[in-house]
């Protein structure tokens, strides 16, 4: 059976589509420690994108879109 193949390019145009709206992110981080954040994709940038975060105090995250293909980060949009 062929595999789809999903290039970093393909995940930029996703991203890219998401921007400025309210996402829901899953980062592992190692050893069963799995982060769960909600926040706005801000910027979109050729080799990172930014996520603000308003909970409590701006915060902003920066994540590679590599991490996404290594299935490090994951991106869901949040229902509204």
């Amino acid at each position: 059976m062929k595999r789809n193949i999903i290039t970093i390019e393909d995940i930029k145009q996703s991203v890219l589509q998401l921007k400025g709206e309210q996402v829901k992110l899953y980062i592992n981080r190692g050893r069963r420690k799995i982060l769960k954040l909600e926040g706005i994709i801000d910027n979109v940038y050729t080799s990172v994108f930014t996520v603000k975060q308003e909970v409590g105090a701006v915060s902003t995250h920066t994540y590679s879109y590599s991490d996404i293909l290594c299935g490090e980060v994951k991106i869901s949009r949040l229902a509204e």
